[in-house]
């Protein structure tokens, strides 16, 4: 996030600066906003194509790179800076005591084990409220829940829904704009597994609750026979896909049917869902907007309502921006909770697998499904034990008044349109009225527990 404040940096005994002040010596109560002034040529179409040129010429290039460096004050920021403590690579699990309200779960079972566990800990699911309520919205997210009692009851069949998937693909591709959400889609290759699914169903025997939900899982991640381009036009030649990356391997257990691999902001290195290659995954709530990123095609086939859930990563906000933005609930596992063998940055120190879902306790079922540290980890980074909550305890009927919830209001206001943040204002009202959550002023880089990290909370 862009922005630095007043009492951010501090002198070393030599000449040079801090880059930033310890903690401990911070006087948060001085802390104050400020958005960094940048220089920067605003350049489009042929004015664009020369700028390019000209940066990729041997002699001019370098000389242009570092006027803008200079002008932007980047060699004092990051070439003239010391920073007082030493990197850590991996993070730390302190010791933790067990929560109230909170349920252990054996990491090494079988993930159908562990999904039909999940189901013990949620509120009992009752169809009437369910259909009743559907007649009265005119849109309603279908939830893992509700698919499994329209399959099992014989009102529909994963076959019957699969054509009306294919047939919302197709829908938004052609859309002008069009909506590619997905990278690769068969639709084929959907009909073969729904009818599986449904045969499974139709002899009684479904693997799972999670069998016949239909799942997308992002471009970054390994799904047999799918290519991994990670939304590029050149990753696919040089990495094969072999077979299913684990988080997937422990999907497909479950009996789900992947629908294909959803666009993203190529490689990751975004926050808008923006792609060149491949069109641009747009909001399905207002197509003029971004989903977010990177985890742009997921969030937006989720919010769409054409799949219950998608498979995303994380690493700085890649699940949880775009399911903000699309009204969806985004779920950033703690780092080393799930196995990223077979996703594209598996060799990284903060990406995460993580579901995107509409519904938390879709979310949780997908988790219960997914978890398990890789054997390494267990090893190097000792996580604490793999633990879910259970809705169904006292300790958690009034959860959401134990949030602590504010803002930093300068940064709060700093955007373009005041309506936006208007509107996020009465978004903290309605929680802090509705719900109980408390006050604090106090600022927080942001908000986890053992279950991983919900939220950025900056408090004033």
């Amino acid at each position: 996030m862009g922005g630095s404040s007043s009492t951010g940096r501090g002198k070393t005994k030599g000449s040079s600066p801090l880059a930033m002040t310890p903690v401990e010596e911070v006087d948060i109560s001085a802390v104050r906003y400020k958005p960094p002034t940048l220089q920067a040529p605003h350049l489009t179409g042929f004015s664009l194509r020369a700028f390019v040129w000209l940066m990729e010429s041997p002699l001019l290039g370098p000389l242009i790179t570092s006027v803008l460096k200079s002008q932007n004050n980047m060699p004092q920021t990051l070439q003239q800076t010391v920073i007082p403590e030493r990197p850590m690579y991996y993070p730390e699990y302190p010791p933790q005591d067990t929560e109230p309200g909170v349920v252990l779960v054996g990491e090494d079972r079988h993930p159908v084990e562990r999904v039909h566990e999940a189901l013990q800990y949620l509120p009992s699911y009752d169809p009437s409220v369910r259909w009743a309520t559907e007649e009265k919205l005119p849109f309603l997210y279908w939830k893992i829940r509700d698919f499994a009692h329209a399959y099992s009851s014989g009102i529909t069949t994963p076959s019957v829904v699969a054509e009306h998937v294919i047939a919302g693909v197709e829908e938004w591709n052609n859309k002008k704009p069009p909506m590619p959400m997905l990278i690769y889609f068969n639709a084929d290759d959907l009909r073969r597994q729904a009818e599986a699914s449904t045969k499974r169903f139709e002899q009684g025997n479904p693997m799972s609750i999670l069998d016949g939900i239909f799942v997308a899982i992002k471009d970054d991640i390994d799904c047999f026979p799918y290519p991994t381009k990670g939304a590029t036009t050149f990753f696919d030649q040089i990495h094969t896909v072999e077979k299913d990356a684990v988080c997937v391997a422990r999907l497909r257990k479950c009996g789900v049917i992947f629908i294909g691999k959803a666009n993203m902001h190529e490689l990751g290195l975004g926050v808008t869902g923006n792609n060149p290659n491949y069109g641009t995954a747009r909001n399905p709530h207002s197509v003029d907007r971004y989903t977010g990123g990177s985890s742009s095609g997921p969030a937006a086939l989720v919010s769409s309502g054409l799949c219950s859930v998608a498979i995303g990563t994380d690493g700085g906000g890649s699940v949880r921006i775009p399911s903000a933005l699309c009204g969806i609930v985004g779920f950033k596992t703690t780092y080393g909770r799930t196995d990223m063998t077979g996703v594209l940055c598996d060799s990284g120190t903060v990406e995460v697998a993580s579901p995107l879902t509409s519904s938390v306790e879709d979310a949780m079922l997908v988790y219960f499904a997914i978890a398990g540290s890789r054997p390494m980890d267990k090893l190097t980074l000792r996580p604490s034990p793999l633990c879910v909550p259970n809705l169904l305890s006292p300790d958690n009927s009034n959860i959401l008044g134990s949030v602590k919830i504010g803002k930093y209001t300068e940064w709060f206001h700093d955007v373009s349109d005041r309506e936006i943040s208007s509107t996020c204002e009465d978004a903290l009202k309605l929680l802090c009225n509705t719900f109980g959550c408390q006050k604090e002023n106090r600022i927080y880089a942001g908000y986890s527990n053992k279950f991983g990290t919900f939220w950025v909370i900056l408090l004033n």
